[in-house]
């Protein structure tokens, strides 16, 4: 199956003013996370970029030369909770982006790596948002986006970690919702099937191994094969949904999933 070629890439369509506030998105070096924060910059906001990779956060900051907000790069692995927290003190808008991924039976999947994902995936977030919220509360506007997955909604073989830290993400969204509404801060996810992300390319021949199948047939009859549209997510599509939610327009929505699966979830 040939799979199409990826839309070009579109000008911002929602129009989101953010300037004086501050805005923090982790796993900002590349993929979603660096699609978010060159949009929220785009939008006037401080971005916090917080990534362990230097040198991604570095030519971040170059892309976003330019903008009308700006970029402070955060080197900061976010095993190191105490640390997250910290660093979401003062954020007004909360992007939780960070994740990793490792696909293996559950028989053989290493406890440590099961752990880290967890730890990265779910307590970091929960860690951020605890970091952030005094301050929103403090000044009646937030907004929490939480980067979840279809996986956040459906369940894929052999990718136990990821699975089990997305729907956690889910409540905990759902419980930040319905604490922050009466201070003005709304907690949402974003769901994307396939992402054209480092994350899922660095998935393939694992994907390949795990379904005894080459690796060039992965995308077709794995990544893709429960989507009614036939192509990958772009990262610049997940970041204005991300923008969206962070309108006025979009002020009663939270405590919920935006799903961006190509239909996935409609099965």
């Amino acid at each position: 199956m040939t799979v199409p070629l990826a839309p070009a890439p579109f000008p911002p369509a929602v129009t989101v003013d953010l300037r004086g506030r501050t805005a923090l998105v982790t796993g900002a070096a590349s993929g979603i996370g660096q699609a978010c924060a060159l949009r929220l910059a785009a939008a006037g906001a401080l971005v916090r970029a917080v990534d362990r990779d230097a040198t991604g956060l570095k030519e971040l900051t170059a892309l976003a030369a330019g903008h009308d907000g700006t970029v402070e790069p955060v080197v900061l692995d976010l095993t190191d909770l105490d640390a997250a927290e910290r660093a979401a003190a003062g954020a007004d808008v909360l992007v939780n982006n960070a994740g990793l991924q490792l696909v293996r039976p559950i028989e053989e999947f290493p406890p440590d790596v099961f752990h880290t994902v967890l730890t990265v995936m779910l307590e970091a977030p929960f860690r951020l948002i605890r970091g952030a919220l005094p301050h929103m509360y403090a000044r009646g506007w937030g907004r929490i986006v939480n980067l979840s997955s279809v996986h956040g909604l459906r369940a894929s073989a052999f990718k136990s970690a990821y699975v089990a830290a997305k729907h956690g993400l889910e409540g905990l969204s759902k419980t930040a919702a319905l604490e922050g509404a009466p201070h003005g801060v709304t907690s949402n996810c974003v769901n994307p099937g396939y992402v054209r992300t480092p994350l899922v390319e660095r998935q393939i021949a694992d994907q390949a191994a795990a379904h005894a199948i080459p690796a060039e047939r992965v995308l077709a009859e794995v990544l893709l094969k429960d989507t009614a549209l036939k192509r990958l997510v772009e990262p610049h599509e997940v970041a204005e949904a991300v923008a969206y939610l962070c309108t006025a327009q979009a002020s009663f929505i939270t405590g919920t999933s935006l799903t961006l699966d190509g239909g996935w979830t409609a099965h």
